[in-house]
């Protein structure tokens, strides 16, 4: 006998019902135990073809034959087989990935378990493939999405690209990548060579502000934003950050890193160079919770 059960599950951290309904979900599925390594988990991330699932489950399938017990080797192909057949009901992933549990619940005993198919719609990304088999539900991933996770902006510039990016907790959840087509420093001398860096200031200056414009679009979304790290290499952080082009509530949130490059892969970088910084951030929190008990 085969239970199945569908769950598109979204839930605002402020809004105390769905949030509720999605512990209870966790709890639920928590209380599921079989016998073994009868019941499987499957995390597919955004975007990534079913189809490639299936093709992975099908090697699981004929790896369990060699499963010695007749009765685990008949519940977990059983489990398997289910998940298949309920992934086939999709392409691909959607935009937050898709959460399959499949398994044999005990009913009365041995003998009388049940498969019971669960599968999910993330209400976020999930960034991992994971297939396991174990007597329980693998389900930190799911418990992850209830924690409360910090947000960061992160902004990486220099003269000739820039970038800028929101993490939230481990994740990279936005980024927007700049060019500034503001050519290199004119060597030659006399008028034409000032009049080119005037020229060139100028376009410096509309190319800080297109950056800074842009961040404050992306960074106001955030309003529990805790901090931005400003990095890259050179003079250019500390030139925007002392001009008018972000949003003055930024202002006393910016810490600075040197980073060698900018762009993309400055951005992690910063994330990197700024690990002490967050730190901080939280423990003159945790600091402030305590003053605000004991007063």
């Amino acid at each position: 006998m085969e239970v199945s059960l569908y769950l598109e599950v979204k839930f605002d951290r402020k809004d105390s019902v769905t949030l509720y309904k999605f512990k209870k979900l966790i709890r639920e599925l928590e209380s599921k135990e079989g016998r073994g390594t009868e019941l499987i988990s499957i995390y597919i991330p955004p975007g990534k073809p079913i189809s490639d699932v299936i093709g992975y489950l099908r090697q699981e399938y004929s790896t369990a034959a060699n499963i010695k017990s007749k009765t685990t080797r008949k519940n977990v192909q059983d489990a398997i087989e289910s998940a298949i057949q309920r992934l086939k009901l999709f392409n691909r992933a959607g935009p937050t990935g898709l959460i399959v549990f499949s398994g044999a619940v005990p009913q009365n005993g041995p003998g009388k378990e049940k498969i019971e198919v669960y599968h999910i719609i993330p209400p976020e990304p999930i960034d991992i493939f994971l297939y396991r088999c174990d007597s329980k539900f693998y389900l930190d991933p799911l418990k992850d999405l209830l924690k409360e996770k910090d947000v960061y902006g992160v902004i990486v510039i220099d003269n000739e690209e820039a970038a800028v990016a929101v993490i939230k907790g481990r994740r990279i959840v936005e980024m927007k990548k700049f060019t500034s087509g503001v050519p290199g420093k004119h060597r030659a001398g006399g008028q034409s060579s000032r009049r080119f860096e005037r020229l060139r200031e100028m376009s410096l200056n509309e190319y800080y502000k297109r950056v800074g414009d842009h961040a404050n679009q992306i960074l106001l979304q955030y309003p529990e934003l805790k901090g931005i790290i400003l990095g890259g290499p050179g003079p250019t952080k500390e030139i925007f950050a002392e001009g008018d082009y972000l949003h003055y509530t930024f202002k006393d949130k910016i810490h600075a890193v040197d980073t060698s490059y900018s762009g993309e892969e400055g951005v992690r970088e910063a994330i990197q160079k700024a690990r002490d910084f967050l730190k901080e951030v939280r423990m003159i929190e945790e600091q402030e919770m305590v003053r605000r008990f004991m007063s």
